[in-house]
């Protein structure tokens, strides 16, 4: 390889006007000996003095996913590849399309050597069951599913087999958090591993009730609330949030409702348990806001009671044309 030797003073300076000139060959490492300094350069050069050295190749970076990839999969394979993948903690989930099956292993080592997690799992099924779980297959790295995600200055410890917990949810949880009052009474009637209460006891002076049916989630949660140190009080609950919540002695200021696939089906419920003036926040799929908005205002009409609309927005995309929507409704006797 061609250098340009110069003295260990004047290496830095030498570097920076090569580089500055194109002069310099970036795919090398600049090597310094002694008392003098070798730049890898792609010709000779007047007024300097050139040798020639073996030198050490640059490692080569790449920018992105797909760039990884060049070369293993066809340009037509990388555009089809979703590189949008869930990063929780130390462990990546993949959703790898059907027709790339045969290249998983190769997709999976090129998201552990470019995410530099220490898991790399992909999806084998939507979230099922009661549980809300998910099939996941290890591709690479650990086989180590258990995992601490840090957000908004909170812990959050869960084990991705045995939970669901989705980290694209952080801006919503965060805004929730900032619409709490201090002194609030909480239900939230699907917590899961808790990242609502969490977040919200992390900054609040609250008392909130968790409910969830996996006695996994549940506890996750009970080691989360020992993992933060929390303003307000967490009290957890394993079981179904409608025989469950028959035993409760308060109505609450405010119920969140993120089950948005089922959340409907327990909206009697929410009505029922919220304090006059108090809010629901209410999740469900859905390709617009009326159905959501439907479903609350003819929950609350049941029981003599009626619904002011305060917000409403779009989560996240779930599907073409499918959105993750929120909506946030005062309940108020008629």
């Amino acid at each position: 390889m061609k250098c340009v030797k110069v003295p260990l003073k004047e290496l830095n300076d030498t570097r920076i006007k090569l580089m500055e000139n194109g002069q310099m060959n970036m795919e090398y490492k600049i090597k310094a000996e002694k008392n003098y300094g070798y730049i890898p350069v792609n010709e000779d050069i007047e007024d300097y003095e050139i040798v020639c050295m073996h030198l050490e190749a640059m490692k080569k970076v790449p920018h992105n996913f797909s760039e990884l990839l060049e070369g293993e999969l066809t340009h037509g394979e990388i555009e089809e590849l979703r590189t949008s993948f869930d990063t929780i903690g130390d462990i990546v989930i993949l959703e790898i399309p059907d027709d790339l099956e045969d290249k998983k292993q190769l997709i999976g080592d090129a998201a552990l050597k470019f995410t530099k997690r220490k898991s790399i799992y992909m999806k084998r099924s939507a979230i099922k069951g009661t549980t809300r779980v998910r099939d996941l297959e290890f591709l690479s790295g650990v086989d180590d599913s258990v995992t601490i995600y840090k957000e908004h200055g909170a812990r959050l410890k869960l084990d991705v087999r045995q939970v669901y917990f989705s980290p694209r949810l952080a801006t919503e949880r965060k805004r929730v958090m900032e619409s709490v009052l201090d002194g609030e009474e909480i239900l939230d009637m699907f917590c899961g591993i808790g990242p609502f209460p969490i977040v919200i006891g992390r900054n609040k002076y609250v008392d909130i009730t968790a409910v969830d049916i996996n006695e996994s989630a549940i506890r996750y949660l009970d080691e989360n609330i020992m993992l933060n140190k929390l303003k307000g009080s967490i009290h957890t609950y394993c079981g179904d949030v409608r025989q469950v919540s028959q035993s409760f002695k308060t109505k609450f200021d405010r119920i969140i409702m993120n089950l948005p696939g089922l959340a409907y089906t327990f909206l009697d419920v929410s009505v029922d348990l919220i304090e006059d003036g108090g809010i629901i926040n209410y999740y469900e799929f859905s390709d617009s806001y009326e159905q959501g908005q439907k479903r609350l205002k003819e929950a609350c009409e049941k029981v003599g009671k009626q619904v002011e609309i305060l917000n409403c927005r779009k989560v996240k995309s779930t599907s073409p044309g499918e959105w993750h929507i929120a909506i946030d409704g005062k309940v108020t006797k008629k």
